[in-house]
């Protein structure tokens, strides 16, 4: 698995377990010379259009955002025309059975969750500013405790 990442963040990804991180600072990861059967977006700030040619002949594009100017949908469209490419949207399943094989990741230490800051409820549009700054590394969690 390679990883794309900014300078600060390289050696948190490397003991998150990738085989290879690439310093997006450093120059345009999208001119790797790699080619990859998967390219995972998680956070939404590149494109299908960008990342096309590190795709191999079948391989899937996944995004977790529309992308620039919400072209992403477009392009699942007619990504097919173009070498069989693909682009996929995740959508989340949040059942008894999903929700259980997530505790058993985590119990297991097989996945390991990278949180950035913790907000008690009443900062919650605090936290939120945060978020949309886009400086955010991992997760930011709100914490709500219980009534008395």
């Amino acid at each position: 698995m390679t990883a794309v990442c900014d300078t600060s963040h390289v050696e948190l990804v490397w003991g998150l377990g990738a085989d290879r991180v690439v310093d997006y600072t450093a120059g345009d990861f999208t001119r790797d010379g790699q080619r990859y059967d998967v390219v995972l977006d998680s956070v939404g700030k590149s494109s299908f259009g960008r990342c096309r040619r590190l795709l191999k002949r079948d391989g899937i594009y996944i995004s977790s955002e529309l992308g620039p100017l919400a072209q992403n949908p477009f392009r699942a469209l007619i990504a097919p025309l173009h070498g069989g490419k693909k682009v996929l949207f995740p959508i989340p399943k949040h059942d008894q059975l999903m929700v259980r094989y997530v505790g058993e990741l985590i119990e297991s230490g097989a996945f390991k969750p990278v949180i950035d800051r913790t907000y008690p409820l009443d900062q919650i549009v605090e936290a939120y500013r945060y978020v949309e700054t886009g400086q955010k590394t991992g997760n930011v969690v709100i914490s709500v405790e219980p009534s008395r």
